[in-house]
């Protein structure tokens, strides 16, 4: 690692596991401490006992909550002294159609995955512009490009967050405020895991085998290691990216070029117009 953060101070929500914790080692690795947040206080205790000490503090709290997330806020400007990256990681994803989904779901999911971003940057603004500038990474999905069959929320709240990083970038560029957007494709995490294993079910195979199926058509038949997805947010927090701001970035293997029409006609060996 070449240290491209060093000296750097970020809060990662949804920092101790899956995503989180590949963006938390990455971080680290490059030279910045990092404050971690989420629901579960053993499993951030558990990653930060594993990096290197005085490198990683933790709050546990939910992002939903608005005290929480500027608790959260506070808690990384007093263990850094400042605070130069915020990354918006913290996500849920139930499924159900709209008919089907219970209003508090929807609610819950939206509460998480879109209003729990705005709190923490409506929290994490004033110390960057004090600061003299920073960069927001918020984690959206392949989902707010491309639709999931049954699950209107996630893709509402994940379309919604791209619309708020522009909004932000918009309004606090002249402020030094950079505000980006990544949107992983299939990531190789225990939340993608357990999501796999009905269709894993269904087809009579493993996980490894619905993650095949799932991705067949993709310019790159796989799931993405969380240290890719990673890779894309240490250069969006680091000085590289010192003139990129509004910009969304799909890491999907190129996924999200694919017509899935075409594409399954080509796996029965036709080319489109035979």
């Amino acid at each position: 690692m070449d240290g491209r953060l060093n000296g750097k101070v970020a809060l990662i929500t949804g920092g101790g596991a899956g995503l989180g914790a590949a963006f938390t080692k990455r971080f680290v690795a490059e030279g910045a401490r990092v404050l971690i947040s989420g629901r579960r206080r053993e499993v951030l205790e558990t990653l930060a006992a594993s990096l290197p000490a005085g490198s990683v503090a933790v709050y546990p709290g939910d992002v939903a909550n608005p005290e929480d997330a500027k608790g959260m806020v506070e808690a990384a400007v007093k263990f850094g002294g400042k605070l130069d990256t915020l990354i918006n990681n913290a996500g849920i994803d139930p499924p159900g159609a709209v008919a089907d989904l219970p209003v508090e779901q929807w609610q819950r999911i939206l509460g998480t995955n879109l209003t729990g971003a705005f709190y923490t940057m409506k929290f994490a603004i004033p110390h960057m512009i004090a600061n003299g500038g920073g960069s927001i990474i918020n984690i959206s999905s392949l989902a707010a490009l491309r639709c999931i069959p049954s699950m209107p929320a996630y893709i509402a709240s994940k379309a919604g967050l791209i619309g708020l990083s522009q909004s932000a970038a918009l309004d606090y560029g002249a402020k030094n405020i950079r505000c980006n957007v990544i949107c992983p494709g299939a990531t190789r995490t225990e939340m993608l895991e357990i999501a796999m294993e009905p269709l894993a079910k269904a087809q009579g195979t493993d996980v490894a085998g619905a993650l095949n199926l799932m991705t067949r058509f993709c310019p790159f038949p796989r799931a993405a290691h969380p240290d890719e997805i990673a890779g894309t947010a240490v250069y969006l927090a680091s000085e590289d990216a010192s003139f990129v701001t509004g910009a969304v970035l799909p890491v999907d293997g190129g996924a999200c070029v694919v017509d899935p029409n075409g594409a399954a006609l080509s796996s029965g060996g036709v080319s489109w117009g035979e």
